[in-house]
Order: C-alpha cells, then sequence, then structure tokens
C-alpha cells in the first residue's frame, strides 16, 4: 500500500523505520507536528520523526492544523491508501479521516478499551497492572473508540518506569502495526469493535499528578515515582524547594519513620511514607543535575526530625 505515516515525538521512530523497512509498502510521506522550540536558545527544532524521514528521504508535512486546506490537498494529491499514525498530537477532522481509502490506522500503547487517551503507558504504572500492550485501531471521531486491527501484549516489571515501559512497547508495537498494514492490504484482517465494558481513560498527567502524597502507602509512593519518570517527573517540597525524585525503592522493615520524616545514613537517605520508608536513590536539587540520594543528602545536611512534602514551594 501507499502510506503517509502520521507521528511526532521519538517513540514514533521505530514504527517509520519498521514501515520503511517493509518491502510490501512505500511511506510517500510523513505528517508530524510543526517544529518547536527547544534548549536553552529555544530555537526551532524539528521533531525525531521529521527528521528521520528526511534522512530516508521522505517528502515531510507540517501542518499547524490537520484541517488545513493546503495540507489536506497535498494529502489528496498523494492518495495514500491508508495513513498509520503513532503518538502524532493533533486531532484529526472527517474530513482528513475519509481521505485514504483504509482511514486512519492508530498503534495505541494499551490494550483498548483500557486506557484511552493521551498517557495510557503512565497510568498502567500508576494502577499497577502486571500486563499492558499495544493496539491497533481504525481511528473514529472518538477517543480511541474504533474498532481494533490487533495487539500485542507486554508484561509490566517491578521496577520499570513509564520511559522504560514506553521504549519496549513502541519496538514491540512496530512490528504489530506492519502486521496490521500488511493484513489490510491483503484483505485478511478486519478490525473488531471494542466492548463496552472495561473502558478506562488516561488523560495527560500534570505536574500537580506527579507531586508525592507522603501520607499514602509506599507502594503507592513507588508507583508515582516510576509511573512520572521521565515525564511529568515526580518531585516533593524540601526547604521551600522543589525535589524531583527519579528513583526510589521500597523498604519494607523500616517502619519507624512519620511520613515525609527524612532519616539520613552515610551511604542512604530514607523517607517515611503512610507504611514503610521509600529510600531515596536518584534526586534533583531545583536547578541542579540528577544526584545520588545520599549524597544529596550529605550536602543539605537532615537536621533530626526533618520532612519533605511540607509547605510551599518558594
Amino acid at each position: 500500500m501507499k502510506l503517509v505515516f502520521a507521528g511526532t515525538p521519538e517513540v514514533a521512530v521505530p514504527a517509520l523505520d519498521a514501515l520503511i523497512a517493509s518491502d510490501r509498502h512505500e511511506v510517500a510521506a510523513v505528517v508530524t507536528r510543526p517544529d518547536a522550540p527547544a534548549g536553552r536558545g529555544r530555537r526551532l527544532v524539528a521533531s525525531p520523526v521529521a527528521e528521520r524521514a528526511e534522512e530516508a528521504g521522505i517528502e515531510v508535512l507540517k501542518p499547524a492544523k490537520p484541517r488545513d486546506e493546503e495540507f489536506l490537498a497535498r494529502l489528496r494529491e498523494i492518495g495514500p491508501d491508508c495513513c498509520p499514525v503513532v503518538a502524532y498530537g493533533a486531532l484529526l477532522p472527517k474530513v482528513a479521516l475519509d481521505i485514504p481509502a483504509h482511514g486512519w490506522v492508530n498503534l495505541h500503547f494499551s490494550l483498548l478499551p483500557a486506557w484511552r487517551g493521551a498517557a495510557p503507558v503512565q497510568h498502567a504504572v500508576l494502577a499497577g497492572d502486571e500486563i499492558t500492550g499495544a493496539s491497533t485501531f481504525l481511528i473514529e471521531q472518538g477517543l480511541d473508540s474504533g474498532p481494533v486491527y490487533g495487539t500485542v501484549t507486554e508484561e509490566v516489571r517491578p521496577t520499570d518506569t513509564s520511559g522504560d515501559l514506553l521504549t519496549r512497547l513502541a519496538f514491540a508495537g512496530s512490528g504489530l502495526l506492519v502486521a496490521t498494514m500488511d493484513g489490510i492490504e491483503d484483505g485478511s484482517l478486519k478490525a473488531v469493535p471494542q466492548p463496552a465494558d472495561g473502558v478506562t481513560l488516561a488523560p495527560k498527567l500534570t505536574v500537580e499528578d506527579a507531586q508525592v502524597d507522603w501520607a499514602a502507602p509506599a507502594l503507592r509512593v513507588d508507583r508515582v515515582v516510576r509511573g512520572c519518570t521521565p515525564a511529568p517527573g515526580a518531585w516533593t517540597v524540601f526547604r521551600g524547594e522543589r525535589l524531583k525524585i527519579i528513583q526510589a525503592a521500597q523498604v519494607p522493615d523500616r517502619t519507624d519513620l512519620a511520613p515525609g520524616e527524612l532519616s539520613a545514613a552515610k551511604n542512604n537517605v530514607y523517607v517515611g511514607s503512610g507504611s514503610h520508608a521509600v529510600e531515596l536513590l536518584w534526586v534533583q536539587p531545583q536547578g541542579k543535575k540528577p544526584m545520588r540520594g545520599a549524597d544529596w543528602a550529605r550536602g543539605v545536611r537532615i537536621a533530626s526530625g526533618e520532612r519533605v512534602g511540607a509547605g510551599d514551594v518558594g
């Protein structure tokens, strides 16, 4: 089939690579979000998908909105059979959805109908799911509600951050997307409506969602840290400044600390929770680079009974 691939971030690149490598399909063009400011200089930078497409000599379309008439006209000129999508980042209007003969097929990183929305992997980690996966489905006007072509499953490991899990799903899902294109092309694959039961939503996480509640059990603290890593980044307050928590571990045999109470040893620093303690393995103080929790604790000289999570950010 002739394809126009839509995607923007790094997580979409493995699927684009897999489609480019397929000998059954032609990636005629790529649709991605416009260049965005990045870095200290805030200069405009092309998306990872745009960079990869340009390396491969593929035409890149960057509409401000997918309903822009110039973009729609070019899409009609190309005449794609199908438009595979991975994390494009913009809502597609019906006028665009109707152009390819086989529609737009999205690779979504959950086992639909679970975790419809922008942050399925983060919510799977936050919820403590043991199994997740990826689904390919035909895009409709609703939120991730279209009929499903296929799925692949992936175990959620006890130490997985959302970044770890998303990386594995990006590669597993790329094979699923190519297989879906193959099945659509030869007519062997039919989309099946999603069940009405089991629908859960996965809205984008906010910075507020990522604040650690030390009164919660250590299991919940662990999930928040892993689920919010790398973004938006779990955090707490220490001496009026934000302290990012990059990596933590539960310490079940340490139950002597009150919620938020700190305890520093030579090579470790612990925080009390609503159940047992949590060890801060890696942290990032405001305006500084990431560092080991024990190194941070030595530098700030924690006082007896001092806590994190108390007070407002200055």
